[in-house]
């Protein structure tokens, strides 16, 4: 799930996980982060769902994906798109 809050000049993306979805660490990786592995890693909330706050200047476009523990890699299905190969983001 993705959680928006926009002001005039830029756009905080919260990406959210379910409790328990996959097991283990997770981060968010796309062309924001150069596609670095750990860069923005997922936090487990008072909930038990997991989350990173990311803050992107506004009409933007950006394609990224999840990376769990054992390198599986997946998508986020209330992105703003897909084109095949990611998940994309429209800030």
């Amino acid at each position: 799930m993705l959680e928006r809050t926009r002001s005039k000049k830029q756009t905080e993306i919260t990406f959210v996980l379910p409790v328990g979805h996959p097991a283990g660490e997770v981060s968010v990786v796309g062309d924001f982060n150069d596609w670095r592995p750990g860069a923005h890693p997922m936090a487990e909330r008072p909930d038990g769902s997991r989350a990173v706050t990311v803050t992107f200047p506004v009409n933007q476009h950006h394609g990224f994906r999840y990376l769990a523990d054992g390198g599986h890699w997946f998508d986020e299905e209330g992105a703003d798109g897909h084109d095949g190969r990611n998940s994309l983001l429209h800030t």
